[in-house]
C-alpha cells in the first residue's frame, strides 16, 4: 500500500496541512497512522467532508 504525508494530502485536497492533521486525529481519515511524529495517509485515501461547511450550508437552507 502506498501512503502518503500528511503534507502531500494538503496539496491534493487543497487544504491546510494542519486540517489534514486534524482529520487524522480524529480518526476520519481510515488507515492514517501516526510514524515518529508524521502522519501516513493512504494514497487512495478520500477527503473527509468539513463539518463546519455542512453546519454553513444548514443554516442558510433556514
Amino acid at each position: 500500500m502506498d501512503f502518503l504525508t500528511s503534507a502531500e494530502c494538503a496539496e491534493k485536497w487543497n487544504v491546510s496541512q494542519r486540517r489534514v492533521a486534524i482529520y487524522c486525529k480524529e480518526g476520519r481519515i481510515e488507515g492514517a497512522v501516526l510514524r515518529a511524529r508524521m502522519w501516513m495517509i493512504p494514497a487512495d485515501a478520500e477527503k473527509p467532508e468539513d463539518p463546519r461547511r455542512v453546519r454553513k450550508m444548514e443554516c442558510e437552507k433556514k
